[in-house]
């Protein structure tokens, strides 16, 4: 355990020397000759430290193998590589996110939601997967409840079949119908209703307009203009749809 500690601090301190700027070594180690210590105090501190390190714990690593100068030597270089590689990974982080959002958007089963990156501070963003049909159906939460919707540009509004309705705890039976809507099958009615919350993944509208269609007037309640037409954005790119807020 103390030796893979050791083996820790000394890659690390031969990791920032390799990595250290040539020229900025070169004009710390004059700056000591000629008496300059306020100058660059910064660079002259890392390079002390890393000098240090390397004097102090090198022996004392080396001297855990004994005769196997050759295993020393490779540990060193394994615990180096793997510093650079962590150093790397951080220094692309913001690339390698991107990579990690494009994965797993690939893996997501059609209507998760999933958050992407933001553009801008303080924005949320989801994005959701085509589904075998060619139509994007987000798993939206209504006032607590989870419901289905199809994603339709082409509704005025957000439209709720009566069963779903009646699991977000809605009396349907004392509903007007008298609202006059186009679906697939025909013209139908449907009532007035208004959703006190509406959430997809980390997007949440309040006070969201909604129809309820009539009993087997429609096959998926729709996601229409009155919820997608208050986020700041939405678009769709191939297989997948973002909505921005």
């Amino acid at each position: 355990m103390i030796r893979v500690l050791f083996l820790l601090i000394a890659s690390a301190a031969f990791t920032l020397f390799v990595l250290a700027d040539p020229e900025s070594i070169t004009r710390s180690l004059q700056r000591v000759e000629e008496g300059l210590f306020s100058a660059d105090a910064q660079e002259l501190v890392a390079l002390a430290g890393a000098l240090a390190l390397l004097v102090i714990v090198l022996p004392a690593v080396f001297g855990g193998y004994k005769g196997r100068a050759g295993g020393a030597i490779r540990d060193l270089l394994s615990w180096t590589a793997l510093g650079l590689v962590l150093i790397g990974g951080y220094s692309y982080r913001d690339e390698l996110g991107r990579i990690a959002f494009r994965i797993a958007g690939e893996l997501s089963p059609p209507g998760a939601s999933l958050s992407v990156e933001q553009r801008q501070a303080g924005e949320s963003a989801v994005r959701i997967r085509r589904r075998a049909d060619g139509h994007f159906v987000a798993r939206v939460s209504v006032d607590g409840a989870s419901v289905s919707m199809l994603v339709d540009t082409g509704a005025s509004t957000v439209v709720l079949r009566q069963s779903d309705a009646r699991l977000l705890g809605v009396d349907t039976r004392r509903l007007r119908y008298t609202v006059p809507v186009q679906t697939a099958n025909g013209l139908a009615y449907a009532a007035h209703a208004r959703l006190r919350e509406v959430s997809i993944g980390s997007i949440t509208l309040h006070s969201v307009d909604a129809l309820v269609a009539q009993r087997g007037a429609l096959k998926e309640s729709l996601l229409g203009m009155s919820f997608l037409s208050r986020l700041r954005s939405y678009e769709f790119a191939g297989d997948f749809v973002t909505f921005r807020n």
